[in-house]
């Protein structure tokens, strides 16, 4: 494993996140276009899994996203944040926090 710094870890920006909307990518069988709600703002995302989860599956929870990972284009739609994921056997596992935490909130 490699450490980083205290002062890299702070650069990052982790928040909660709602996912609110997801869709097939036709063509494609392992992502889903998706959108997040920052709390102001919603974002258009690339979320991993799509042959574990049927898009639906998704929506309504509240999750973990790194929200300043730069813009990344895939399958035609830019992906404007992460969803934190933990790996069991390559199917992901979305880290989500209660719904009672307020979409947009920062995580120390």
């Amino acid at each position: 494993m490699t450490e980083i710094s205290y002062d890299d870890f702070a650069k990052i920006d982790l928040r909660v996140a709602k996912i609110e909307t997801t869709e097939k990518i036709p063509g494609k069988s392992r992502i889903i276009k998706g959108t997040i709600s920052l709390g102001d703002e919603i974002r258009d995302v690339i979320i991993g899994g799509a042959e574990f989860y049927d898009p639906e599956q998704l929506v309504g929870q509240t999750v973990i996203v790194v929200a300043n990972l730069e813009t990344k284009k895939l399958a035609g739609v830019e992906s404007n944040a992460m969803l934190l994921a933990a790996d069991v056997d390559n199917k992901p596992y979305w880290l989500k926090v209660d719904d009672s935490v307020p979409s947009g909130t920062k995580i120390k």
